[in-house]
Formats: C-alpha cells, structure tokens, sequence
C-alpha cells in the first residue's frame, strides 16, 4: 500500500495560486452591483459608469426593470472627484429616460466635476438621457444611436390646475437651460426638436440619429469606445502637464 504522504496533491509555490486577488474580486463586485469599474491603462486610472435602463427616482420601479438607481450613482460620481486613484470618467449610456428631478440631479454632478469626463450615447439616450449626455466634458455617440427630445410628460393622475402646469412648465425650462448652457445647441432649435409635431405617434418630439445629434449642436461628436477613451488619456495628460 502507498504512503499517504505520496498521494497528497502537490502544492503551488505560489501562495495565491487558484486565488482572485482582492481588486479581482472588487472589480467584479463593482460589475455586478453597480454597472461600473475601475481601469488602470497607460498610466492613468478610469473609472466606467453605465446608465442604463430607465432612471429610477423616489420610487421603486418594478423588479422586471432594468433600472439605474441614483442612490447609487450619486455617491459613486462623489467618491470618484475626490479620489486621488481615478484620473477620469467615461459614462456610457443607453437609457429610456425616466424620473426627470433624478436624472438632472445625475447631469448636474457630472457636470460639476473638475476631472476629465466623457460620454458615450449608445443604442439611445433618450429624454432625461439628453442631459445626462450633454453633461459630460465631451459627449460623444455612437453612429446607430438614437436621442428622443420632447417635452416634459404627465404620468399618473394629475390635478388639472393652472400650479400643476406651471409647475411641470419650470421643470421644462429647466432642462432646457442645461441642455443648451452644457452643449452647443441653441435655446431655439432645441425647442423646435422639443415641440416638434408629426413624427411621434400621439405625442410631440423629435428622434435624431448619430450625425444628426452632432449637426444639430447637441452632441459634440459622433464616436466609439476607443474615441472617448483616447479622448480621456489625452486629456488626462494634458492636465498633468500643467499642473
């Protein structure tokens, strides 16, 4: 009969071999939980968002939903400025639009950060994904990907009262001052995109397309991930240089 000491395994003289390293396990938790992750290429470190989905706001949308919670976002796009480990923020982007005070309180983080940042529109970006979009330092997108502007909906039973319009007419203005103070489009056509009529079934709007989106001044340039990263690592250099 053989020794026993013959038939155990043979052991690695690496002391985590078959081991994931402690960011591994980090990167992946952050992927599964967050829809973001840490990169570290060419000497700079950039962290990627995903918006996807509808943006959920106050309330819980249903399970069945693919959702962006800003109660997550938030905190992330804060403890991303203050890091001293992320160097930039790439967002891509591919929402539905959703709760329109959750979006632009997202827009108006991203667009307070002092760190380099770009966005990347793929497959839509629509409604309270426009801010969203524009907000970034460079927004770019992708040539198939579509933008859905139009007006402020009433969802819900509503009270007919002149307050109520008034009050969803100062959430419009609102997204329209930071559209047009984040991009390059003009208060007046994308007002003209907005209230469009006759190219959306039983509703006003406007649907443009990859070019259109750069043509019209909204959207900074038509892209694709290798663009908006290049993007950033230059950018990122740049700021190094003149520090």
């Amino acid at each position: 009969m053989k020794d026993d000491k013959n038939m155990t395994a043979p052991v690695s003289n690496e002391p985590d071999a078959g081991r994931k390293k402690p960011e591994e396990i980090y990167q992946k938790d952050q992927i599964e939980d967050m829809g973001s992750s840490t990169v570290r290429s060419k000497g700079h470190t950039i962290h990627c968002l995903t918006v996807v989905g509808q943006i959920e706001g106050h309330q819980l949308l249903p399970a069945d939903n693919k959702t962006t919670k800003y109660e997550h976002v938030m905190p992330q796009l804060a403890a991303i400025e203050e890091s001293d480990d992320i160097d930039g923020l790439l967002i891509l982007l591919n929402t539905q639009g959703g709760d329109v005070e959750a979006g632009l309180a997202i827009a108006e983080l991203i667009a307070g950060m002092s760190k380099p940042t770009v966005s990347l529109v793929l497959g839509g970006g629509h409604s309270i994904g426009v801010p969203l979009a524009v907000a970034a330092k460079m927004s770019m997108i992708a040539p198939s990907a579509a933008m859905t502007i139009h007006p402020v909906r009433l969802t819900g039973v509503v009270i007919g009262v002149p307050q109520t319009y008034n009050y969803f007419g100062k959430i419009q203005e609102r997204i329209v001052r930071f559209v047009t103070e984040n991009s390059n489009i003009t208060r007046e056509k994308f007002t003209e995109l907005m209230l469009k009529t006759g190219e959306l079934a039983a509703d006003v709007g406007t649907v443009i397309y990859g070019q259109e989106a750069v043509e019209s001044g909204l959207i900074d340039r038509v892209g694709g991930l290798s663009d908006a990263l290049s993007y950033l690592h230059d950018e990122i250099s740049r700021t190094r240089n003149e520090l």
